[in-house]
């Protein structure tokens, strides 16, 4: 595995028995890239095309997985699949590429005959036109069982939270401004913002500030950075998911159904691949804060149906949105790709 750092990804692959090498790239801003960052980056490839070119020389390498597309240039450059002599490459995209981001990578990957795997349809659909006639193939994320201790419930309170980093994709500012709309109607309601500003971004802890001011004269929480997801999630009784439209498939929704914590959520990227509405999750059609607020104030006044939706997504974590599923079909992935 070659990863940048010493984090927790690579202390976990030396716990498997995997030999870990550093590679870095970046870091750069979150979200978009400025013309620095972009400078950077084209001067950074050179290096990581011999890096990647070491790296598959020395482990005899058969198959190149890449998690994330910055390194998809240099790999073009490190590996001549131009007679299908160089090792198989499989790339995973998790997020939306677009712009100059997609012709870069798509570019790339058509150079690397890359074998091509998504985490919803939404994200795959920009780089059909990149797979040849090999596809994409869909692969859903996967959680593992959650077990919520039981609390005790306030009968004059309703705790409603908002997970994930502190960004404007995120939707925490709609998320306030919905609250302050709810508050005004539903007094016993208790709001959570979980998260906090990846990397120390500035733009990022521009945005954070808001939300603070947002949040002026509301019951609400900031709980800066947790990695203990489940101890936020039971303490909610309904997660609030309202991602902007470029967002994929968050993995706190799965880990709220896997907890039988209810969602709603703006149906925005892929959010409504893994939502369904009124069976396993409430959508929202309209991205404003308004109808936000509306749809948490008439599902308080029907509290049997986000239960009864907490039930159904259990069930579907059980069995669709498994983490023995996920692995399965990702091995089959690989494999297959190695077999091409």
């Amino acid at each position: 595995m070659a990863a940048p750092g010493r984090g927790q990804l690579a202390e976990r692959a030396d716990t498997l028995g995997a030999s870990v090498d550093s590679i870095r790239c970046g870091p750069y801003s979150s979200g978009g890239k400025t013309l620095p960052d972009m400078a950077r980056f084209a001067a950074e490839v050179p290096r990581l095309a011999r890096e990647i070119r070491g790296l598959v020389s020395r482990y005899d390498v058969d198959l190149i997985y890449m998690n994330g597309p910055r390194l998809l240039p240099a790999a073009a450059l490190a590996v001549d699949n131009a007679a299908c002599q160089g090792p198989r490459v499989l790339f995973h995209s998790h997020s939306l590429l677009s712009g100059l981001a997609r012709r870069v990578a798509g570019r790339s990957l058509t150079m690397l005959r890359a074998a091509m795997v998504a985490s919803c349809r939404f994200v795959a659909m920009p780089l059909l036109p990149y797979s040849g006639d090999r596809g994409i193939r869909v692969v859903y994320n996967g959680v593992r069982r959650i077990s919520l201790p039981s609390r005790p419930r306030a009968a004059d309170e309703f705790r409603i939270g908002v997970i994930g980093r502190i960004s404007p994709e995120k939707g925490q500012a709609d998320f306030l401004r919905a609250a302050r709309v709810l508050h005004e109607v539903a007094g016993q309601c208790r709001f959570l913002v979980c998260g906090a500003p990846l990397f120390s971004d500035p733009a990022a802890m521009r945005y954070s500030a808001d939300l603070e001011a947002l949040a002026e004269g509301l019951p609400v929480e900031f709980a800066g950075w947790t990695e203990d997801v489940e101890g936020v999630l039971a303490t909610l009784d309904l997660l609030v998911v309202p991602s902007a439209a470029i967002d994929a498939t968050p993995r706190v929704i799965l880990e709220a159904f896997a907890a039988g914590v209810p969602v709603v959520a703006f149906a925005s990227g892929g959010i409504p691949e893994i939502v369904e509405h009124g069976v396993t999750g409430f959508l929202v059609e309209e991205r404003s804060p308004k109808a936000l607020a509306l749809a948490m104030r008439d599902l308080l006044r029907e509290p049997h149906r986000l239960r009864q939706a907490a039930e159904k997504a259990r069930g579907k974590a059980r069995t669709e949105f498994s983490l023995e599923r996920y692995r399965a079909e990702m091995i089959e992935t690989i494999e297959a790709t190695v077999q091409a």
